[in-house]
């Protein structure tokens, strides 16, 4: 009877322990699968917010985040610029003519903190209320316009239809990155009056270009014309000076010549008027006596005495 008690009892914490076993791996199971189930992988493109039965708990950045499953859950918003086209709609501009506008809107919820939370808190819908936004607003600006300037003016107004939802987005947390008008459509018997004048505006530039170009070129010869001459001008003046020049060269050689001429002549003279004495007085048997200045001939009338 002891032995049956023994075994009886052994059995029992057998299964006792085998219960404690499941129980344990049960446990360690179930808290793998917790921590497998609350992990939230964040894409560099979003961001994420944590909610705990239904309130605001935490921001959540792009990489590894995690979450208690059941009682909490993260909410990820895309943050990259998005494009949303508007159906073109019927405006009239501020001359009455309807128009038909058709736009485009790029825009993006900012990455921090604060504007997450008012893209997901303080708008129901992004998409649909830019949507929205964007047909009032073209409605509002381009009503103000008359339809000459929304057709040329197309910077301008894509500015002013930015800014204007830029600030209507800011409790949002969107930003308006850019507003493009696609197109614009006026009535047909409007268009094509506009293009009777723009014919007759593109003639008439056409026309004052031509004769701009005529002008320029009559210009241009003008002045050429008045190069040439003062060209001519200015060289017959530079000839006449060096004719002068040179006449006054000739002139002055000359004149030197002369006076050199005169100097020679008048020194030679004497000398010369010397020989010829000399030579008369040989030929009348005249008397010469050599001075230390020279010869100086005396005439002797008679015969001459050779003895002394």
């Amino acid at each position: 009877m002891v032995v049956f008690i023994a075994i009886k009892l052994n059995v029992h914490f057998g299964k006792t322990k085998q219960m404690i076993n499941y129980w344990l791996y049960g446990g360690i199971g179930a808290i793998i699968i917790i921590a497998l189930a609350g992990i939230r992988i964040v894409r560099p493109t979003e961001r994420a917010v944590k909610e705990t039965l239904g309130k605001y708990a935490g921001f959540g950045k792009s990489g590894f985040n995690w979450i208690i499953p059941i009682f909490q859950r993260m909410i990820q918003v895309n943050v990259t610029e998005r494009m949303t086209d508007i159906e073109p709609q019927e405006i009239i501009t501020k001359d009455n003519l309807n128009a038909s506008v058709d736009l485009v809107v790029f825009y993006k919820i900012r990455n921090d903190e604060a504007n997450i939370k008012k893209a997901l808190y303080n708008v129901n819908n992004v998409a649909a209320q830019i949507v929205t936004l964007a047909q009032t607003t073209a409605r509002n600006v381009i009503g103000d316009m008359v339809f000459r300037d929304v057709n040329s003016k197309r910077n301008e107004l894509n500015k002013k239809l930015a800014d204007s939802m830029d600030r209507e987005t800011d409790d949002w947390g969107v930003q308006i990155v850019r507003v493009e008008l696609k197109e614009i459509t006026p009535p047909e018997d409007v268009q094509e009056t506009m293009n009777k004048v723009i014919k007759a505006e593109n003639e008439k530039e056409a026309a004052i270009d031509f004769a701009t170009a005529a002008e320029t070129q009559a210009d241009g010869k003008r002045r050429a014309a008045i190069k040439e001459a003062e060209g001519l001008r200015q060289a017959s003046i530079l000839s006449a000076e060096g004719s002068k020049q040179a006449s006054i060269l000739v002139a002055e050689g000359q004149a030197k010549a002369f006076e050199l001429i005169d100097k020679a002549f008048k020194g030679n003279a004497q000398l010369l008027k010397k020989l010829d004495v000399t030579q008369n007085s040989l030929k009348d048997n005249s008397k010469i006596i050599l001075t230390e200045k020279g010869i100086s001939p005396q005439l002797i009338i008679g015969k001459l005495d050779m003895e002394k």
